[in-house]
């Protein structure tokens, strides 16, 4: 069986514009995320899977995110199955808390990694 590469990218390359889907749950997100990313938690994705194709047929390609990019990595794996660009962020939020990127908070608290 023959398995591809799971299209990657670091945290760095993420284009300013990007659409970048954020698929940690509620509590991550809330402690912090990327200004304007979409927020679909893992555990909610196949229920709300038009959402996320709305937003991909607005955007082109998908950024996918996670903490670390476990979850990332499937939800990335699942959308390119569906015939879908995706590309998971290696690292997660904390390679891009370390590359020094912009993260926001509803609330106007100081953004953390949870």
């Amino acid at each position: 069986m023959n398995v591809s590469p799971l299209p990657s990218v670091d945290a760095a390359s993420v284009p300013a514009d990007a659409l970048v889907l954020d698929v940690r749950e509620e509590n991550e997100w809330a402690a912090g995320h990327v200004e304007g990313a979409v927020h679909v938690p893992m555990s909610d994705f196949v229920a709300r899977f038009g959402e996320v194709t709305e937003s991909l047929a607005e955007h082109g390609r998908a950024y996918v995110m996670c903490r670390v990019g476990g979850r990332s990595a499937q939800v990335t794996q699942y959308l390119v199955q569906q015939g879908f660009d995706a590309v998971n962020i290696d690292g997660g939020m904390l390679a891009w808390e370390g590359a020094g990127r912009p993260m926001v908070t509803e609330n106007g608290a100081e953004a953390f990694v949870l």
